[in-house]
């Protein structure tokens, strides 16, 4: 639960901070400090990744995952959820207090943009597998820095989106801690390996090198540990 509550607390302190300033971080220091952040995210993956302890296990795990992955779309359905509890606060009338519309937009757009994504997955399984949570203090300093400008534009709202990613990674986290009661040694290994592939995919699309649908990969972390038990 560390990293998730590395991760909370990072999201709070963003908000008082933007609160304060009231002013969006210039885009120069943004670009240069998320550049930093990608390369820290493929270094994490690539040292998850040589942990690997059956690597034809793992590229199809990774070819089948993707596969399935795309086949559901998994990322379309999390968009379209994102869109809709968007747009169900947009409709919302509220004339007599119409401060309360951009308090649920900001808090709803806030949620969504922490809590669904490859990191707040990857990172809650790494953190329940009791491994040093790399990958939630990564997005840790993203959130930090996103909370900042969302703050100064949306106000205090953006501070209680911080309680949803304390429910939703620290659900997963502990989910995964369960889990690992009955995974072996090489299961687990075969696991960070696979997860360290779809993070150096993630690192490429923070430094816009190319567009990853790591979200759609998302599957290949269950079918090998299927396989790994199996084989």
């Amino acid at each position: 639960m560390v990293g998730t509550l590395v991760n909370t607390g990072a999201i709070v302190g963003g908000s008082l901070l933007g609160l304060m300033i009231r002013s969006r971080l210039s885009e120069r220091m943004t670009a240069i400090v998320f550049q930093g952040i990608g390369l820290v995210t493929i270094a994490i993956g690539v040292s998850m990744s040589l942990q690997t302890k059956d690597m034809i296990l793992v590229v199809v795990s990774i070819v089948s995952g993707a596969i399935l992955g795309q086949a559901v779309d998994i990322d379309k359905y999390l968009r379209r959820f994102s869109d809709y509890l968007r747009s169900k606060t947009r409709k919302e009338k509220l004339a007599d207090d119409a401060g309360q519309n951009r308090f649920t937009e900001g808090f709803v757009t806030a949620s969504m943009l922490f809590c669904v994504g490859s990191m707040a997955i990857l990172g809650a399984i790494e953190d329940g597998m009791g491994k040093n949570p790399d990958i939630l203090l990564t997005k840790s300093v993203m959130d930090g820095i996103s909370s900042v400008a969302l703050a100064a534009s949306f106000g205090v709202c953006i501070l209680f989106s911080s309680i949803p990613v304390l429910i939703y990674q620290g659900s997963l986290t502990l989910f995964a801690a369960f889990i690992m009661r009955y995974m072996s040694d090489d299961m687990t290994a075969n696991m960070t390996g696979v997860g360290g592939i779809l993070l150096i995919g993630l690192g490429i699309s923070i430094l816009k090198i190319k567009d990853i649908n790591v979200t759609n990969m998302l599957p290949a972390l269950v079918i090998i540990v299927i396989l790994s038990y199996f084989f």
